[in-house]
């Protein structure tokens, strides 16, 4: 593919910039060492003149600051090719007397010839430039740099925060985090190019000096010039020269502050258009100056036509700024016109404060490190990995997650939310790591006591020191980045149900519909509406049940709506045709389920008082079996760390809404959510018999 016009000339300045870079700073050594023609140094002298005025007027043009990136680089090139033209043309006047013709014209036409006023006039321009603009420019120039850099971290959290509500894409995100880099590098190279400004000012006022004395002295001893003589003539040359130099240097070192002064205009608008439109924009502002202008020409004393045609200026400006905004705003301008339009936009300001992130973590301030990039920082990767992770395991994609500092928690402090509501949180200690009791520690750790905020786990913060120790004695040791992911991991598995929005399910159902158009139009809305599908799948969510194969779970809802509307028991209908997904997730690797067993007289019993899917018991049998299970968990956490419950399909649904008020992450499964190839080993059985006993001794 050929490359575009733009793509060409592009490369070709590129090439040939290079190439001009590198004759100019051989040229610049040339002028420094070898005796250049007064010809010769007449061109470098214009084309000096001419180059400062061209940076000039490119830092007014230019839209933002960041559009002349290279400006430090120019200005020290621009520099030292002063310094070389002061070397050459001193070689040259003291030598032979003669400068060139640009010299020598600026020594008599400028300063009219006269060596005092031409001295007065180079020392105005040394005091303008190394006290006025070369001193504020720098001190522009650091404090911005400083600020920007503050300011770095906040800006990234920004970017952060869009991306992961879906504001902007991945390629726009990493255009703004160059942007803000180069902005940074930028005005920390200003910071340190302005002090060449400075330099360049005192240079040349030592280098003006030296060339006084020692071309009177020539003048006089070498060449048997009258002190007149020699001092008319030398001094005229040297200021020439001194004002050929600092023009141009003063010229550069306004563009410099500028270009450090200014902020960034409207989009298309340069620095004149922003002064223009700003200062121009409020016509009374305009005729008060007139009127002002028009009462210092009636003074007494004062010169009535300069005052009287400025102010009449000014209310013909005035005028037609009035009439351009009457043209714009469609009527003329009023004082209250301002306060209405503020009051107009204030309810779309007011809306969109009414917005609520699906998902947002807060943390202090003592834990912005965790998503600077800039510090090491990569929660936000790990982020986007999670949210990767659980479209793969659980067929859902998790809402954008926003990260926000809040200064009313704890430096070290975060807070996890869901649609608002803080459903979980903690404390981390930056630069330290969080060592967990596996339960086969040899020998114990000395630590900041904690609790782990993703299981509830004793655990200590520990130094990296410490680290090789306590992994050697047996602990699980990992840093406050995992400890926050591993916290959002578990919080998004355990709410799961409630990040599934119905736009999020009509999402699945659009996505689904290119390739299985049938059982979707099937369906939604003919059997069911995306309420009730969503329902469903909250409901197979909350039990860790994965929706990513989306088609045999709508193909099952379409089989079994039109005999039943109850999400709850289309649920379970979805669950026996989910039965080998649900066994891949609980099975060893053996094709082995370890389970507790319901006893088939308790079982009887419990569907027996089953009504509408609900266990109606006696609060004494009630207690007795939440007791009794307790027990039995108890009894096979050694063998499994998550237990499981098995009992038969008719009353798995009744009996997980009982029990979950006390267990809440307790599995309970039936046997039509295994495949018939699973081998069953019983760890345990819970038993009608130990009913009585529990109620007699009135647990």
């Amino acid at each position: 593919m050929p490359p575009s016009p733009g793509q060409s000339n592009h490369e070709g300045l590129n090439k040939y910039g290079n190439v001009g870079i590198a004759v100019g700073v051989v040229g610049v050594l040339v002028a420094i060492i070898i005796p250049l023609p007064t010809g010769v140094i007449d061109l470098m002298l214009t084309f000096n003149i001419g180059l400062s005025i061209m940076v000039l007027l490119s830092t007014i043009y230019i839209d933002r600051p960041l559009e002349l990136s290279s400006f430090p680089t120019l200005l020290l090139f621009t520099t030292l090719l002063r310094l070389s033209l002061n070397v050459a043309t001193t070689r040259r006047i003291l030598l032979d007397g003669n400068g060139g013709k640009v010299i020598e014209a600026f020594g008599q036409f400028v300063v009219g010839g006269n060596y005092v006023v031409g001295c007065v006039i180079f020392i105005i321009m040394i005091v303008l430039q190394f006290v006025v603009i070369t001193k504020g420019a720098g001190r522009i120039a650091e404090v911005t740099a400083r600020f920007t850099l503050d300011a770095m971290p906040g800006k990234q959290m920004a970017i952060d925060a869009d991306l992961n509500s879906g504001l902007i894409t991945e390629d726009e995100a990493k255009t703004r985090r160059k942007e803000i880099s180069d902005e940074a590098n930028f005005y920390g190279a200003m910071d340190g190019a302005s002090k060449f400004v400075r330099g360049d000012a005192t240079a040349g006022i030592i280098i003006t000096f030296i060339n006084v004395i020692g071309g009177f002295a020539i003048g006089m001893l070498q060449k048997g010039m009258p002190a007149a003589a020699a001092l008319q003539k030398y001094t005229l040359l040297t200021i020439g020269d001194g004002l050929v130099a600092q023009i141009p240097s003063l010229i550069i070192a306004t563009a410099s502050g500028i270009l450090v002064a200014r902020s960034s205009g409207q989009e298309g608008q340069g620095m004149g258009g922003a002064l223009a439109f700003q200062l121009l924009n409020k016509p009374q502002a305009v005729f008060v100056t007139a009127g002002v202008l028009f009462l210092f020409g009636v003074m007494p004393g004062l010169p009535t036509v300069p005052f009287f045609v400025l102010s009449g200026a000014l209310v013909g400006l005035g005028y037609a700024m009035n009439q351009a905004k009457s043209a714009i705003d469609g009527q003329p301008w009023i004082p209250e016109q301002e306060e209405e339009q503020s009051q107009t936009a204030e309810p779309d300001r007011l809306k969109k404060l009414l917005y609520v992130d699906p998902m947002e973590i807060e943390i202090g301030y003592g834990l912005i490190p965790l998503v600077d990039a800039g510090q090491g920082g990569d929660l936000l990767d790990r982020i986007t990995s999670l949210r990767r992770q659980f479209v793969t395991e659980m067929g859902f994609v998790v809402p954008p997650i926003r990260i926000r500092d809040n200064l009313q928690l704890r430096p070290d402090e975060y807070a996890i939310k869901i649609n608002g509501v803080r459903v979980g949180g903690g404390e981390l200690m930056m630069n330290m790591f969080m060592a967990l009791d596996t339960g086969v520690v040899t020998e114990p750790v000395e630590g900041l006591k904690t609790i782990d905020p993703s299981f509830g786990l004793e655990a200590d913060w520990i130094t990296e020191n410490q680290k090789e120790r306590a992994e050697a004695a047996g602990y699980t040791v990992v840093d406050a980045q995992s400890v926050l992911v591993t916290h959002l991991t578990e919080v998004i598995k355990t709410n799961s149900h409630e990040l599934l929005s119905r736009q999020a399910v009509q999402e699945l159902l659009d996505n689904l519909k290119n390739e299985y158009p049938v059982v979707v139009e099937e369906l939604v809305p003919n059997l069911l509406t995306v309420g009730a599908v969503q329902r469903v799948l909250q409901n197979l969510l909350r039990e860790n049940v994965p929706i990513r194969n989306l088609a045999p779970i709508l193909e099952t809802l379409a089989d079994y709506a039109p005999s039943t509307k109850a999400t709850d028991i289309l649920s379970e209908y979805v669950r026996h045709a989910l039965a080998g997904v649900i066994t891949r997730q609980y099975a060893s690797e053996d094709d082995s389920i370890s389970v507790i067993m319901l006893d088939p007289r308790l079982e009887q019993m419990l569907n027996e008082s089953t009504k509408n899917y609900n266990l109606v018991l006696e609060p004494e049998t009630a207690q007795a079996v939440v007791v009794a299970l307790s027990k039995q968990i108890e009894r096979v956490l050694a063998k499994a760390p998550h237990p499981i419950v098995l009992c038969t399909p008719m009353i798995r649904l009744a009996f997980k809404k009982f029990i979950e008020q006390h267990f809440k992450s307790l599995v309970i499964l039936s046997y039509s959510d295994l495949k018939p190839n699973v081998e069953i080993k019983s760890l345990g059985v819970l038993s009608i018999q130990e009913l009585p006993e529990l109620i007699n001794a009135g647990v």
